[in-house]
This record gives structure tokens, sequence and C-alpha cells, in this order.
């Protein structure tokens, strides 16, 4: 009796899967039906939005002579689309005050930011000025700046004074329960704490204005705010251009080498993903070097397991760049 009612049970669990499974599949295939329906429609909307945002020019903020993206559409677009790295260098809005995790603006290489205004990838832009050209205004603004720090330096160290004091009040009650210890050294610091104290003014916290990026403008702004292109066109700068543009048409991602060596970190892949193969040195086809520098070159590359790689373009653009490898194999 027992094991019919268990095989009866199994069954009836069996049964309610069962319809489970169909009930869910009617509502996956009325689902599908009316996504089917719905799909053409949605589908070419969404396709002309990403077509228009894919060739939409990035707007790149030329800041003296450094180049800067500040919107985030613009950064996912250059990386994903471009191979364009470049590096982080804002602060956090929440976290200002550290340096391990570093947030936008992404400063692009010269060379990067060339590249995205040569293939008409990029719209060059003027970085935020002064809003008023007055002398006098200005003037105002900085003296009403001033005063605000030294409001908020005299705010910051009323209130550091305070958690001094409650700090040495809390020490001194807990040596009140211990009879064994005297609280009287405490009692003549904290008597003395006002005239003692200081605040130092490196330690003062400085609020950020990071919630806007300032560069909501509009079309037609364009033209009026494009920037002169401001790197010179010395022949060193001429030879890293040209062999940046050469990696990069091969599909190489790159990224600053100064920390190495080099002029360029060369990626098979995103950084993200990848370690770098190669430490690119520009050099000038018919440039002439000790053989001293290329040993410590190639003794560098060994001990940070990467192999050498001297670029020298061509006399002409036609012929291409050409490229030497070094790899370090001891003294003979």
């Amino acid at each position: 009796m027992e094991l019919e009612t268990e095989a009866d049970g199994k069954l009836e669990a069996e049964v309610q899967t069962e319809t489970i499974m169909e009930m869910e599949r009617e509502v996956k295939t009325q689902t599908e039906g009316e996504s089917v329906e719905r799909d053409p429609e949605s589908d070419t909307r969404t396709g002309e939005v990403k077509r228009e945002r894919e060739t939409e020019p990035v707007l790149v903020c030329v800041s003296g002579s450094t180049p800067l993206l500040w919107r985030s559409a613009d950064l996912r677009l250059v990386r994903e689309r471009m191979g364009i790295v470049g590096t982080l260098v804002g602060s956090l809005a929440r976290q200002p005050r550290q340096n391990c995790r570093l947030g936008r603006p992404l400063q692009l290489l010269l060379e990067e930011a060339r590249l995205l205004k040569d293939t008409g990838r990029a719209v060059l832009v003027k970085g935020a000025e002064s809003e008023c050209d007055d002398d006098k205004m200005n003037v105002e603004v900085e003296e009403n700046y001033t005063k605000h720090l030294q409001h908020s330096y005299e705010e910051q160290g009323r209130l550091a004074l305070e958690e001094k004091k409650r700090v040495l009040q809390r020490v001194m009650t807990e040596r009140f329960r211990d009879e064994a210890l005297t609280d009287q050294p405490i009692r003549e610091r904290l008597s003395s704490l006002k005239s003692s104290f200081s605040f130092p003014r490196s330690a003062m916290m400085v609020q950020l204005c990071t919630a806007r990026a300032r560069l909501g403008y509009a079309p037609d702004e364009h033209d009026w705010l494009a920037a002169d292109w401001t790197l010179p066109r010395d022949n060193k700068q001429e030879v890293r251009y040209r062999v940046y543009q050469d990696l990069r048409q091969q599909g190489y991602y790159i990224t600053s080498a100064g920390k190495f060596g080099g002029d360029y970190l060369i990626y098979p892949g995103d950084p993200l993903r990848f370690h770098a193969h190669f430490i690119a040195v520009c050099v000038p086809i018919k440039s002439e070097s000790p053989i001293s520098d290329f040993l410590c070159l190639a003794r560098l590359g060994a001990n940070v397991k990467k192999t050498i790689l001297l670029c020298s373009p061509s006399e002409t653009e036609s012929e291409g760049v050409i490229y030497t490898s070094i790899q370090w194999s001891g003294m003979v």
C-alpha cells in the first residue's frame, strides 16, 4: 500500500512538472511571437542609433597641448571600435583623495589624438577657459574663492580640535576607571590643547567639482570651438606618429612605455586581457647610436621579459616601417 502511494505521488509530481513546462513553453512561444512582431521596427531603430553613435565623431578636448576625452560614450567607442587605450587621469567623485582607482578624463597620447583627427573620427575642441574676460571680475572671483578656502580651513580646524578633545576625554575616562593610573598628564594636555593645537593646511580637504565635464556643446558651436592642433611637427614626432600609425593598422594595441625606457608598449590585444610583448623604440632610419645603448635596451628587455623592437620609418611613406628585434643572449 505504501509503495502504491509513493508511486502515485511520483506520478502526480511528474504530471505537475510536465504541466508547468508546457505552460512555460506556451508563454515563451507567445512572448517570442510578440517579439517577432515588434522586432523589425525596433531592430531598425536600434541599428540606426548604433550606427549614428559609431559614425558620430568623438570630442577631444585639447587642454594646452594635452588631448582629453571626457564623455563615457567616447571612451567606450574609441577603445572597442578604434583600439585607442589612453590613460585615465581623473579622480573619482566619491573617492577623490586616492590614486589607486582613477576616472575620467582619459588622456590620449599625442599620436592617438592625431590619428583620430587624421582619420576623421574626432573633432578637437578647446578646453574650458575662463568665462569672464574682465580683469576686475576675475580678481573678485579669485578673492571670493580665497575667502571660501580660508573659511573652510578654519571650520575644519575647529572640527579637528573638537575631535582631539573627544579623544583625550575618552582616554581620561578609561584611566579614571583604572585606579592604578593617574589622569593628571591628560588633564594638563587637555587644558593646554586649545593654545597648542595646530591644524596643518596640507590636511585640509578641498572639494573637487567633478559633477559635470562642461562639454555639452551644441553642433553649431563645434566650428567656433574648433581647436588648432598645437602639436609641434618636428622630425621626432613624425617618426613616432608613423610608427604608431603603422602598428595600429596591423591591429596592435599601444600604450606609453615611459616606465620601460621606450616609446610604446605593444599588445596583441586589449591590455586588460594581454601582457605587452614588445617595447617599441622609435629610431630615425639614418640615425647613429652607440652600441652601448642597444646593449642597455636588450638587457632591459630581458629583465622585463619583453622583446625590444627598433622601429625606423622609411624615407618614403609607401615603403612603410622597418622593424628590428633585439634580444639579450649574454656576453661572448
